[in-house]
């Protein structure tokens, strides 16, 4: 006796509404970070002095000629490559040293601001990032300031560099490194901050995260699933702290943020900045808000904002004198909707060693079931010659077909939170492609759960029928079908089968 699809269905839409229940009840709770209050300090910021950005002789993309020298640079565990750019004008000049944002990269994003630099009468040093001690799961700002002030002795020993006037310059990630080296030597100059976010990492991503699915309309499961990955992953340098070595600093401090950037909470991060400095006692700091520009202060990926070199050049040639300004924040208005909030941390069974173990368990369920049929067939026992043999190829053909598309599921999910990571990390995107990618992982899931009740019906139909399984047989179901379990149980806890749609 068969069971009707109608009845399968019925079965199928209250497994998934169990689903749903399981996943809200196993669920932590919602990421939904509150408006950011408005506050009187950033309301109506006075505008940048005119001074700061007075043209520089000289400057500029099209200027006179430079000095550009290559060089190898001995640090902890490999050696480094490094640029130095420098004016040809003679005497001793002011430096600083590039520190780079996040990810793996050479010092060549540099070269077209560290050349403009050199002609405005700035010596610059830019170099690649270590490869060893860095990387997606580890990152130790401490051993990447480290680094950093190597290559700040490097440009100390030279003659063509006024060691007194030597600093540290750090974009986005960067904002982290740059002040543990800057508390760790008292001897650099200056300290210049280019987006820096000065909030944990881990607040950092999810602003950008929630900023970037508000722009492409993405459907609150999709930030739900988004959020509960991150809150169980176990990157400790996420939960880096930054106030303790924003409070060690001691020099001059240039910040600099865009006010169309996405990617980090610049009036949370100025608050979290001017806390700290005055924490540690140091009332030397300038913050400036440029009126278009992003993260890299460039407008729209493109030219860097018109006030981005001036501001930086005029400030560090001029210091001391630039070190206390009497508007200390200045520039254009900054807005910011949303609070830098925490990813709420996932129960023990939402970490990431639990979804591994669980993948790797789903896994070896599906692979059981060749594996096991191929041994038989090696030995000699031919399924031909089974009593019931037209009962388990129809059911076999479900079993696979259960197992493709619970990997075809885990490979939409790898690639729709892929696809997303994307469009955040390079601001791009468009909201067909966000809910074209939540509609395929959704219905895989839907699918996936479809299967496993025709499945489980076509076994009982066919025990009903006097279909007795060989204990290898039993091996392939209880593999296949216990992966999938596990699967489905995957996809109730990150919202899969979520209310609503």
């Amino acid at each position: 006796m068969n069971i009707g699809r109608g009845t399968l269905g019925v079965i199928a839409g209250v497994l998934m509404v169990m689903l749903a229940v399981i996943g809200h009840v196993l669920s932590p709770p919602a990421f939904d970070p509150p408006p950011l209050p408005a506050s009187p300090q950033f309301r109506d910021i006075p505008a940048q002095p005119a001074a700061e950005v007075r043209p520089i002789a000289g400057a500029g993309f099209r200027g006179g000629p430079f000095r550009t020298e290559k060089l190898l640079v001995p640090a902890r565990n490999e050696t480094l490559r490094a640029t130095i750019r420098s004016p040809l004008s003679p005497g001793r000049h002011p430096a600083f040293v590039f520190v780079q944002g996040s990810g793996s990269g050479d010092g060549g994003e540099f070269t077209q601001q560290a050349e403009w630099l050199a002609r405005a009468g700035i010596v610059t040093l830019a170099y690649d990032k270590r490869t060893v001690g860095y990387s997606f799961r580890s990152r130790d700002f401490g051993l990447l300031a480290d680094d950093a002030l190597r290559m700040l002795r490097v440009l100390r020993q030279r003659p063509d560099v006024d060691p007194a006037r030597a600093g540290l310059w750090g974009v986005s990630e960067g904002g982290w490194v740059v002040p543990i080296a800057a508390a760790r030597d008292p001897r650099a100059a200056f300290v210049v901050l280019v987006s820096s976010p000065n909030v944990s990492p881990l607040r950092q991503v999810a602003w950008a995260l929630n900023e970037q699915l508000l722009r492409l309309h993405a459907p609150t499961g999709v930030r739900d699933l988004l959020t509960r990955v991150m809150g169980g992953v176990g990157f400790d340098f996420l939960r880096y702290d930054g106030a303790p070595a924003l409070e060690g600093i001691t020099q001059p401090v240039l910040a600099l943020y865009g006010t169309d950037d996405p990617s980090i909470p610049f009036v949370e991060s100025t608050q979290a900045l001017t806390r700290a400095l005055r924490q540690g006692g140091d009332a030397d700091y300038t913050i400036r808000f440029l009126a278009g520009a992003d993260h890299a202060m460039r407008v729209n990926g493109g030219t860097f904002a018109a006030g981005y070199l001036p501001t930086l050049a005029n400030w560090i040639r001029d210091l001391p004198r630039t070190a206390r300004p009497s508007v200390p924040i200045a520039g254009a208005t900054p807005v910011q909707r949303f609070e830098a909030a925490d990813v709420p941390a996932a129960p023990w069974w939402g970490d990431s060693t639990i979804l591994w173990l669980t993948l790797c368990l789903a896994a070896v369920g599906y692979v059981a079931a060749p594996v096991t049929e191929m041994v038989v067939r090696l030995r000699g026992r031919d399924l031909r010659f089974q009593a019931n043999v037209q009962r388990w190829p129809a059911i076999r053909r479900r079993l696979r077909l259960m197992a493709w598309i619970g990997l075809g599921e885990l490979a939409a999910v790898m690639a729709f939170i892929t696809l997303i990571v994307l469009f955040s990390v390079n601001q791009a995107g468009a909201w067909p492609a966000v809910q074209a990618g939540w509609l395929v992982v959704r219905l895989l899931a839907v699918a996936m759960l479809a299967q496993t009740v025709a499945t489980f019906a076509a076994v009982a139909a066919g025990q009903r029928d006097g279909w007795e399984p060989t204990p290898w047989q039993k091996s392939v179901l209880a593999g296949v079908l216990g992966g999938t379990a596990l699967l489905l149980l995957t996809a109730a806890y990150y919202g899969l089968f979520a209310f609503p749609w």
